[in-house]
């Protein structure tokens, strides 16, 4: 006997699923809230007042702050230039970087100096670092959330709105920029503008005004509530990153 298939959907079922399917690989583009009234600048553009850091690789020249390793003057383990004039908690982080392309560097916020245990060296962090990379290719690109120290190691990706859940698994709910339009998007050899936002376990990473990360932290041993502020030099290969227009306005309250 010969059966016949009914294989038609209701079409308000194939429509939801069609358009479930389009927000989840085609999210509209999202810009940078405006930047909040009154910002703290916490680099003075002419020296390294309220910062901290190995004199032999971290200055300041022609208004930025450089930091810079080479074959003769390397860093011994990664090391990190430290704002010591206050903590972050929910904050709102600007600043402009560029780097080579030789090494990479990094932002660390709400995370930990570590002094003891024979750490390499006198500067060593561990926490939440935005990435910073001079790269076009995802996945290693500026802007992923890498577990600093910890095990968690690249935390949450480029183009990611996902969840890390409190049974230690990442989900990812949407996808909020492409391969294709991360190449427009960073300017390579150039300067690049970072927002970092961060209330609660809700963190946002933005580049040149566009959102391309963001991450909730429910993990109930690698999620940080508050810590410092440091900007990465790599160990390993000689390289420099430059840093500028550092401001930052504590959310604490909102």
């Amino acid at each position: 006997m010969t059966r016949t298939l009914n294989l038609t959907l209701p079409l308000t079922l194939l429509t939801f699923t069609i358009v479930s399917a389009a927000a989840v690989w085609a999210a509209e583009p999202q810009s940078a809230p405006a930047e909040p009234d009154n910002m703290q600048r916490i680099f003075n553009g002419t020296d390294l007042t309220g910062w901290d850091g190995d004199p032999r690789l971290w200055s300041v020249k022609e208004g930025v702050i450089r930091g810079e390793t080479t074959a003769e003057n390397p860093a011994m383990g990664n090391t990190f230039l430290i704002w010591k004039d206050g903590v972050l908690k929910d904050f709102d982080l600007r600043l402009s970087f560029r780097c080579t392309a030789s090494n990479n560097s990094g932002i660390q916020y709400r995370s930990k100096h570590i002094s003891q245990g024979n750490p390499r060296n006198a500067w060593v962090v561990r926490g939440y670092q935005h990435e910073l990379r001079n790269e076009l290719n995802l996945p290693s690109v500026a802007g992923f959330i890498y577990d600093e120290g910890g095990r968690r190691g690249r935390v949450c990706l480029v183009g990611e709105r996902a969840v890390w859940t409190e049974d230690g698994k990442k989900e990812v709910a949407e996808t909020l920029i492409t391969a294709d339009e991360y190449k427009q998007l960073f300017k390579l050899d150039d300067w690049n503008d970072v927002v970092i936002r961060a209330q609660g376990n809700h963190i946002q990473h933005y580049l040149n005004g566009r959102l391309i990360l963001d991450f909730t932290d429910h993990d109930p041993q690698g999620a940080f509530r508050e810590g410092i502020l440091a900007l990465q030099l790599h160990a390993g290969k000689p390289m420099w990153a430059e840093f500028k227009e550092v401001r930052v306005k504590h959310l604490d309250g909102e």
